[in-house]
């Protein structure tokens, strides 16, 4: 096993940030260290001013085989309380990962199984190669996949959740972005590098305060009924934005025909 952290954050000047799960020689499973150092870091992140964008990353072949398990063979030995609470850690992970300020984009270069593809679904973009496969595998031991479910019910709707949350067959990364968990497919590493540049090229242009409030939009409107309340409270949300610093800034820096201040000479 290697001695290294089992995750490893840098982040460039610009404000792009990348995090690699570095236990390569297990395919990036879930262990105890490594969700808890997630937490930590998404925390972190949680209230960061400087970072824009997170992308999220597998070493070696893998982005991640979910649940490591030596570990799941301990659980089965753990009291039902441990057991809540350990699981706990897990899902209060997710949340913190899917409601971060700043877009966050899986860049799945391999296998993602089990808990990886609940780390793919919480991700607000997902991009993958072509050979990457995916699969819901938690029947396959015994187990159902709880805590990602509701990340991955909203990527790929109840119906294909049914049937690979009871199968655990594995599916393509092609069946992957026909479902709607991947956005972008593409060839290769390379391919792969150059699309999170381009992403990352795109956020950057964005303010980030409305990219946040954007990004809670989403969730706000999801599945409600169109009535007076939901028609209420977008617009205080509009009108919330038109009088914030970041909207007069960018009204002003169009009309002036320059960059605004969010983005970099």
């Amino acid at each position: 096993m290697s001695d290294e952290t089992p995750i490893a954050f840098s982040a460039t000047e610009e404000g792009v940030g990348f995090i690699r799960l570095n236990r390569p020689e297990v395919h990036n499973a879930f262990n105890s260290q490594l969700v808890f150092e997630l937490h930590e870091l998404f925390e972190e992140l949680k209230n960061s001013d400087s970072v824009r964008c997170v992308f999220i990353e597998g070493a070696g072949k893998s982005f991640s085989a979910g649940a490591d398990l030596s570990g799941m063979r301990e659980a089965g030995n753990m009291t039902h309380d441990d057991n809540i609470a350990d699981a706990r850690r897990f899902a209060h992970m997710l949340h913190l990962l899917r409601t971060l300020p700043m877009p966050t984009i899986a860049l799945v270069n391999g296998a993602a199984m089990g808990g990886g593809v609940g780390l793919v679904a919480a991700c607000d973009i997902a991009v993958a190669v072509k050979r990457a496969f995916f699969s819901f595998s938690e029947v396959r031991l015994g187990l159902i996949p709880s805590m990602i479910s509701p990340y991955a019910v909203d990527a790929i709707g109840p119906r294909a959740a049914r049937r690979y949350f009871t199968t655990g067959e594995r599916f393509s990364a092609e069946e992957a972005y026909r479902l709607g968990l991947v956005h972008v497919l593409v060839e290769d590493d390379e391919a792969l590098a150059i699309e999170s540049e381009r992403f990352a090229d795109e956020i950057l242009k964005n303010a980030p305060e409305a990219v946040h409030e954007a990004k809670k939009l989403v969730d706000a409107v999801m599945w409600r009924e169109i009535d007076h309340h939901l028609m209420n409270d977008t617009a205080k949300r509009i009108a919330d934005r038109r009088s914030s610093d970041e909207a007069k800034e960018g009204t002003t820096a169009f009309l002036e025909k320059r960059k605004p201040s969010w983005v970099s000479e």
